[in-house]
């Protein structure tokens, strides 16, 4: 038995039907929709109830965030979306030319994703140069994260659909 068979046989790559994809779909966008440009949802409602010195800390986290953001993106913004479009184009020629499963679900995660790293650099953008505080910044954090929940809820939607249609497809008399 070689290597390649072993470990096919301990991770099931057929992604669809595998509790732990489906496990770490719902943890990832919990996680992207909890994280607003790098500050947790919990300190933006606590800074909008409560202001003071913890609208302080919000206002400074984020400039923090979206200024380190920007600075990625002007510093190895090209090569990353260069790098990004090379992974994507590659992914879903495996996926969809080929029907190779793994790649199909590792696809439906990193499309989604990177339109959300796109949304993140446009917002980090936008507060840089208007430069909000109090509820005008809340109000582009809201934006943002209703954004980003759209795109998580169409993203599950969307995976949930054609991983149902993969494991119909591949199950006997369909």
């Amino acid at each position: 038995m070689n290597w390649t068979s072993t470990l096919f046989e301990v991770i099931d790559m057929r992604s669809f039907s595998n509790l732990w994809f489906w496990i770490g779909l719902a943890v990832i966008w919990s996680s992207v929709n909890h994280w607003v440009l790098g500050v947790p949802y919990d300190m933006i409602t606590r800074a909008r109830r409560h202001g003071g010195k913890a609208q302080e800390d919000l206002e400074l986290l984020v400039r923090i965030n979206a200024d380190r953001l920007l600075h990625i993106g002007r510093v190895s913004g090209t090569v990353t979306l260069g790098f990004l479009a090379f992974v994507l184009t590659s992914l879903a020629i495996l996926a969809f030319w080929y029907g190779v499963e793994f790649a199909q679900a590792i696809f439906l995660l990193a499309l989604p994703l990177s339109m959300v790293g796109a949304l993140s650099l446009a917002a980090a953008r936008r507060i840089a140069q208007e430069n909000p505080a109090g509820a005008d910044l809340h109000r582009h954090l809201g934006r943002h994260r209703l954004k980003t929940q759209v795109i998580g809820m169409v993203s599950i939607f969307v995976t949930a659909m054609f991983g149902m249609y993969q494991n119909l497809a591949v199950s006997p008399g369909f």
